[in-house]
């Protein structure tokens, strides 16, 4: 089949840390489960993507979270068409074990003004180490490519800072383009369209909180 048509990215749906981050404090980040809420965004999602992708085979790379695999078998894409299976460098951008409320709070603001792709969590990731683990999974992509019967559709089930960051790699947008990009919402897609060049575009743009500044300098 050589290169697919579409590649759709899915942000999970709704999870028990989005409505409450004090739950940090005693459940695992992988381990967080969808709201009822989440439960239901990863059901409407999974009515647009059958609509998307009709009677073509699709080919699903999983974050090994647990609401991304929740948000996956939600979407109720036909199996017989649907082959899944675990990516665990389209995790989310590790914190690092157990977390404190306080500490949360606190870093999360000095990520806020330092920049989301060059602040390393205490004990995890910088989003540059996510970025270079999401381009590792594109060369393993790339490879799938060359495969004759590889499928039409890829679908990507994540997280909102992995999107950005794939995105950023795959069109090599700047690190400034990048930090005035706001994550998309909880079960909210982006679609990667392969154009008759050749070439892949988005077939929406991701939100922008603020003006990229010039190389070298400018806000942030």
């Amino acid at each position: 089949m050589g290169r697919p048509r579409r590649i759709v990215l899915i942000r999970h749906g709704e999870s028990q840390g989005n409505s409450d981050d004090t739950i940090y404090e005693r459940v695992p980040d992988h381990a967080l489960e969808l709201t009822e809420k989440g439960l239901r965004q990863a059901t409407e999602a999974g009515m647009r993507l059958r609509e998307l992708f009709g009677d073509e085979r699709v080919q699903a790379f999983v974050s090994p979270y647990r609401r991304t695999w929740h948000t996956f078998r939600a979407l109720g894409l036909d199996p017989r068409l649907t082959q899944a299976r675990e990516e665990p460098r389209l995790r989310e951008q590790d914190w690092g074990n157990w977390q404190d409320i306080e500490d949360i709070h606190r870093q999360r603001k000095a990520r806020d003004a330092y920049g989301h792709f060059f602040y390393r969590f205490a004990m995890g990731e910088s989003g540059a180490d996510v970025h270079d683990r999401v381009g590792s999974f594109l060369e393993t992509l790339y490879r799938a490519f060359d495969k004759d019967d590889f499928p039409p559709n890829v679908l990507l089930v994540t997280h909102g800072l992995t999107m950005r960051l794939f995105c950023m790699r795959w069109f090599h947008w700047t690190v400034q383009e990048f930090e005035a990009l706001s994550n998309p919402d909880n079960a909210e897609t982006r679609v990667l369209v392969l154009g008759a060049s050749g070439s892949y575009s988005l077939d929406r743009p991701f939100e922008r909180w603020c003006t990229p500044g010039l190389p070298g300098g400018g806000d942030i």
